[in-house]
């Protein structure tokens, strides 16, 4: 599966955001939720409009994304575990 199928950013839809194409759900939503260790269960649960593919596709989309990082934001804050 291509992420690319699932996920849009529009300008008009949450300031061009990453969201599930359709559904105004965030992907950075999606990730955060499993972040906090949830299951994507929970997710399903909470957002009954998605399926297992979108939230798949929100962590793929999530890995590409810091697989091309060169730098952690000065914003975002680094857990040292």
């Amino acid at each position: 599966m291509n992420w690319c199928d699932r996920i849009s950013i529009d300008p008009r839809i949450h300031h061009g955001k990453p969201c599930i194409k359709c559904t105004r759900v965030p992907v950075s939503v999606i990730v955060g939720t499993i972040a906090e260790e949830y299951a994507p269960e929970r997710v399903l649960q909470s957002w009954p409009q998605l399926t297992i593919e979108d939230v798949t596709a929100a962590l793929r989309f999530a890995s590409a994304l810091a697989a091309e990082a060169t730098a952690i934001p000065a914003h975002v804050e680094v857990d040292a575990e």
